[in-house]
């Protein structure tokens, strides 16, 4: 990590990678561990464990704009059509995504394309991937959720998922997830130890426990637990040399006469912060890089091309063209039941149990041929912290002071009559009652082939971002999607429950995609299969920005194998490339 020496514009690297995220962190190792000076600038801050915050004044403040003095991890957007949620901070969106590592399917390698009447290749296939697959896997740990192992086993989301999915015929699997349940050669185990090699401890150098089942995933492992990318690619491109440099945010680059770029950002200092003043003004800073690779993911990135646009004469046209949200949709199953000895009784699902994902579903492509129909996509088990748990009970107050009044009766007669009864357990049990409501809620998180029809631009006076992107194109698709839902609600004994941002006609992404696409030309894309920025030598876009449209599954792994895919040909380049 950075010392606290001067920066001065003297500074030069072979590399500077702008983003820490899945593509920014996979760059940033292979071109250290080829012998070039690489420096990482990560807008966010380190989170080792313990960091991230748990309580309700620390979440207010774990959100990113320093403008009003906010440093934190969560940073939502709002667009017409839809919202966003990206991360900041040190490994980027896999601080809190959900672990999920799948490839993207084979026949799913290309998009329609209403300009070319059919369907277009993109310009990689899943044969150029699936070595780079198998490298990401490998560095993440990857593991399948060890349902048959106890303590594993009492998982009621995952059971109750998988009995669903069967009996509905539906192609079931427990997913890769980058997740520690065992160390190598360990049986698995709640809690246990992670054994680091000794000469190469994590950046933080803080010890590390495998998964806990606490369903905070999303919220930030405070365990370590979690294979995020500062415990693998950021902490070996450390001990490769990479200078990594956090609460760095870059505002603007150009290209040199005398090649290369130099790359203007600003350093944050919260720890300047007086109380009751204004949030601290950021020092400028600014260095120069034979190549700069911008990895500050979808709308990161995309936005920075946009505002430096007249940097880059002749930047193709597509810039901003092919957004996608990768189909995300949250629905919920809600008061789940099942049958027991003739009754139908409230079925557990404990949604705060185990690691956010354990299971997904698949529902086939007419891409996949063998009569399937309709644009394909994945649904998945989707749990959360306790703490949403409480927070969801809160909704049947209401119920439950209505339940507990005869106790209260009970209560205030005793006392009257000065016989109180001193043993108050079964009637604080009773006043909290079954949380039936949070104990038999599943959320269900679907993604897949929605239509990459977006459009992001610069908007008003202040260049804001947008993106000009309505679900209603991609209608059919989330019809199906709902509908395979609501089957998997029914065979759970509940009901359907659509997020309450589907009826103000809106969805909710954590997966955007597009704005910078791969294309075989510039009139089709801003980078080639390389992630080379056509017509500027030196400059690789490699984050989602690059997807011509959506990945289907979640997309992080595939996100990670085409930076591998790029860093390779950056490294066989040396110092010098270009599109």
């Amino acid at each position: 990590m950075r010392s606290e020496q001067d920066v001065t514009a003297e500074e030069h690297f072979d590399a500077v990678v702008v983003g820490s995220g899945f593509g920014g962190a996979v760059v940033a190792l292979r071109l250290a561990e080829a012998g070039l000076s690489v420096c990482v600038l990560e807008r966010g801050k380190p989170y080792p464990p313990n960091s991230f915050p748990r309580s309700p004044h620390g979440l207010a403040k774990n959100f990113w704009d320093p403008s009003e003095g906010l440093y934190g991890m969560f940073n939502p957007w709002s667009f017409r059509g839809l919202e966003a949620l990206v991360s900041s901070g040190l490994g980027g969106g896999s601080l809190i995504y959900a672990n999920v590592l799948i490839r993207k399917d084979e026949d799913w390698f290309v998009e329609n394309d209403h300009e070319v009447g059919g369907l277009r290749p993109w310009p990689v296939t899943r044969a150029d991937l699936d070595p780079h697959y198998d490298e990401v896997e490998r560095m993440l740990d990857a593991q399948r959720y060890p349902l048959e192992n106890a303590p594993f086993d009492a998982t009621p989301k995952t059971i109750a998922f998988r009995e669903a999915a069967t009996s509905l015929g539906l192609d079931h699997e427990l997913p890769k997830l980058a997740v520690s349940f065992r160390g190598p050669g360990e049986e698995p185990g709640v809690g246990r130890p992670i054994h680091e090699r000794p000469d190469r401890p994590n950046l933080h150098g803080q010890p590390r426990l495998t998964c806990r089942l606490t369903g905070e995933c999303d919220f930030g492992c405070n365990y370590g637990s979690k294979n995020s990318l500062d415990y693998n690619y950021l902490t070996e491109a450390h001990h490769a040399g990479a200078d990594i440099r956090t609460l760095s945010e870059v505002r603007s680059f150009a290209p040199r006469a005398e090649a290369g770029y130099t790359i203007r950002y600003v350093e944050h200092h919260p720890e300047w912060a007086a109380e009751g003043a204004p949030p601290p003004a950021p020092v400028p800073r600014t260095l120069t890089a034979r190549r700069l690779v911008l990895a500050a993911g979808t709308l990161g990135t995309t936005y920075l091309l946009l505002r430096n646009r007249s940097a880059l004469p002749g930047l193709s046209s597509a810039l901003g063209t092919r957004f996608s949200g990768n189909g995300d949709l949250l629905t919920f199953a809600t008061r789940c039941t099942t049958v027991a000895g003739g009754k139908r009784r409230p079925r557990r699902i404990d949604p705060g149990r185990g690691p956010v994902i354990t299971s997904r579903v698949r529902v086939p492509d007419a891409l996949d041929g063998g009569g399937a129909t309709g644009r394909g996509f994945y649904l998945e088990d989707a749990g959360y912290p306790e703490i949403v748990n409480w927070l969801v009970e809160t909704f049947d107050t209401p119920g439950r002071l209505w339940r507990f009044r005869s106790t209260l009766r009970r209560l205030v007669r005793e006392y009257l009559q000065r016989d109180p009864d001193s043993d108050l357990a079964g009637e604080v049990s009773g006043f909290l009652g079954a949380a039936v409501l949070s104990d038999t809620t599943l959320p269900l998180l679907a993604m897949g082939r929605d239509i990459p029809d977006g459009r992001m631009r610069l908007r008003g006076r202040h260049g804001r971002l947008d993106v000009d992107w309505t679900k209603e194109t991609s209608e059919a698709f989330f019809a199906r999607i709902r509908d395979t839902a609501s089957d998997l609600a029914q065979a759970l004994g509940g009901g359907l429950a659509d997020n309450p941002l589907w009826h103000l006609g809106r969805v909710i992404t954590v997966h955007p995609l597009g704005g910078c696409p791969m294309a075989d030309t510039e009139r089709d894309g801003v980078v080639n299969s390389f992630g080379e920025v056509y017509g500027h030598p030196d400059l690789v876009v490699a984050d989602g920005s690059v997807m011509p449209g959506p990945v289907g599954p979640n997309p992080s792994l595939t996100i990670a194998a085409l930076a591998e895919r790029f860093a390779q040909q950056m490294v066989e380049q040396g110092t010098s490339g270009g599109a």
